[in-house]
């Protein structure tokens, strides 16, 4: 770790206590405190071991990675992502932005076991639950932090709901925050610290 992301942390010890949550919750959660500097983030992260187990579990198994847009996939490191924005136009068959366009166009290459980080557009994380809410979708993890007055908190409500009461009795995985909050570096920040946590477990190289 950099000297100053070691210092960062020390003083985000310093500032708040999460001594309460579970290690691996823990960690993702300052992860997104340390990328924004918002100590907020500590009560609105919605997630629990099981999902961030999920994402482990999906990065080990080399599952496909999909951002929402290039900045959240600029933000995540040492770890091979997709973003199919360029090859999406809005409009078709009633999909109403290029986000959420492409991640349709995500969906259909890979239904099944990928990782979608969603930081950007609500839009994007509407389309997800969409299509998990069909059947066409089975995500290993759904990271959606999208940010905005309009839509933001309300397309993270949709995919607490989803992952709450999945279709033909799968879980769905998820990790958001509650309100208007987000953005593509605490999306990017979140996967980063499940990445980081893959490399930790036991037989897995911590370069």
């Amino acid at each position: 770790m950099h000297p100053i992301e070691s210092e960062s942390y020390r003083i985000l010890g310093e500032r708040i206590d999460l001594s309460d949550l579970s290690p691996k919750v823990a960690a993702v959660t300052a992860r997104v405190i340390h990328a924004s500097a918002d100590l907020e983030f500590a009560e609105l992260m919605v997630l629990d071991e099981a999902s961030v187990s999920a994402g482990i579990d999906a990065v080990l198994a080399g599952a496909p990675v999909i951002c929402d847009v290039q900045m959240v996939r600029s933000g995540i490191t040492s770890t091979a992502t997709t973003c199919l924005l360029d090859e999406a136009t809005a409009g078709p068959n009633g999909i109403p932005t290029r986000s959420a366009d492409a991640i349709a166009r995500a969906a259909a290459r890979w239904p099944d076991g990928a990782v979608f980080v969603i930081g950007c557009a609500p839009t994007a994380l509407f389309e997800v639950v969409r299509l998990v809410e069909s059947g066409d979708l089975r995500p290993a993890l759904v990271i959606g932090m999208p940010v905005g007055f309009v839509g933001a908190a309300e397309s993270k409500d949709a995919l607490r709901r989803v992952a709450a009461t999945p279709p033909h009795d799968r879980s769905v995985p998820a990790i958001s925050n509650r309100g208007e909050k987000g953005g593509s570096a605490v999306a990017s920040a979140a996967f980063n610290a499940i990445v980081r946590l893959a490399r930790a477990e036991p037989g897995e190289s911590n370069d």
